[in-house]
């Protein structure tokens, strides 16, 4: 637990110290955020307000992760450098789209074929690598065998399926965390709550592993007390960062964070095979992705159908549907943590019991 509890530590501290200063030197150089005008008008008093925060949180968890490993004397592991590559790279395509919008006052940021292209070759990588790292033990950090709470046997996808199979999963998660982002504190507060979550399946993973006994429900992940490092690094970083972002925020995640921290979510549901308990644990991404879908779905089959378009929603994500129906910030924010909350509690209930039935 030493290194868990070190790395998770000092990416709090780090988080906590670097994120007012980053916010100091972005208003210094005038990078504040754009705010689109069909947002509430209490959207319109964040104009300015520093974005591109998801820096300092990238940067705190990933010293915070190579810290640990220097003190305790080990080597990161392929599984928690492949998490690392998913966060910095995808982070990357995160800063860039916030740039384009500072510089060029282009609230959409970089265009969606530019975006997709950078998330589709960091996915890509990461998923080749992730099944052909083989340690001593002949394991590599995912499999090519589709995942609930462990590997489903009768669904094995084959290398180039599941290629695409982790680059949709990245792509949904890193986009879910950027649509559910956009009120002070909401991406922040529950990417907390999420690493967390797997901080505790790691953690299970590594007691119960299949590499230090063959018992009846041990798990076949490979590097679990590493993934439960980054994990925790990352929580506590979140949760640095969450102390400056809650409202009124002093600076904002930005798709830098965003797409980051929402591509190693994706990551570890798939290097501790626990894909479709995603759904579960990360359900309010889902939701996010599942609201822009639906309304423009609606809005297209409406416009075919009587030649006048409609909203299902009167604003899409869903969470500024519920601010323009009058709900304070606050209070979505807030309700948004609890359902967060209790769909990361529930998804470590359906762990665990899954994990009783062999015992």
């Amino acid at each position: 637990m030493k290194a868990i509890l070190l790395g998770g530590g000092v990416s709090l501290v780090l988080s906590l110290v670097l994120t007012p200063l980053l916010a100091r030197f972005f208003v210094r150089k005038g990078l504040g955020q754009p705010i689109h005008v069909d947002l509430p008008e209490e959207h319109q008093v964040k104009q300015g307000t520093p974005t591109m925060g998801g820096t300092a949180v990238i940067a705190a968890a990933t010293i915070g992760y190579l810290v640990a490993h220097l003190v305790v004397g080990a080597l990161p592991s392929a599984s928690g450098l492949l998490g690392l590559f998913l966060l910095v790279g995808l982070g990357a395509v995160g800063f860039l789209d916030d740039y384009v919008k500072i510089t060029r006052e282009r609230n959409l940021g970089l265009r969606g074929r530019t975006k997709i292209v950078g998330q589709v070759v960091i996915g890509v990588v990461f998923a080749v690598l992730a099944i052909n790292l083989q340690n001593e033990h002949g394991l590599t950090p995912a499999s090519t065998f589709l995942s609930f709470v462990r590997d489903l046997p009768a669904v094995q996808l084959g290398a180039v399926v599941f290629v695409l199979w982790a680059l949709f999963m990245v792509s949904a998660t890193s986009n879910g965390v950027n649509l559910v982002d956009g009120l002070d504190g909401l991406a922040a507060g529950t990417c907390t709550m999420v690493f967390a979550g797997y901080t505790i399946v790691c953690v299970w993973q590594f007691n119960q592993s299949c590499a230090a006994a063959a018992l009846p429900g041990c798990y076949q992940a490979r590097d679990p007390y590493d993934l439960a490092v980054l994990a925790f690094s990352l929580a506590a970083a979140c949760g640095g960062f969450l102390w400056w972002n809650c409202n009124p925020a002093r600076i904002f995640i930005g798709d830098t964070g965003a797409l980051g921290l929402g591509g190693v979510i994706a990551g570890l549901a798939i290097m501790t095979r626990t894909e479709l308990l995603l759904v579960v644990i990360g359900g309010l991404y889902v939701a996010g992705n599942a609201s822009v879908i639906i309304q423009r779905g609606y809005f297209k089959l409406t416009r075919r159908l009587t030649g006048t378009p409609r909203r299902l929603f009167r604003s899409s994500p869903i969470q500024f549907h519920y601010q323009h129906k009058g709900w304070p910030e606050i209070m979505i924010v807030i309700r948004f943590w609890i359902i967060a909350g209790i769909l990361v509690a529930a998804g470590l209930g359906i762990f665990y019991a899954e994990w009783l039935t062999h015992n």
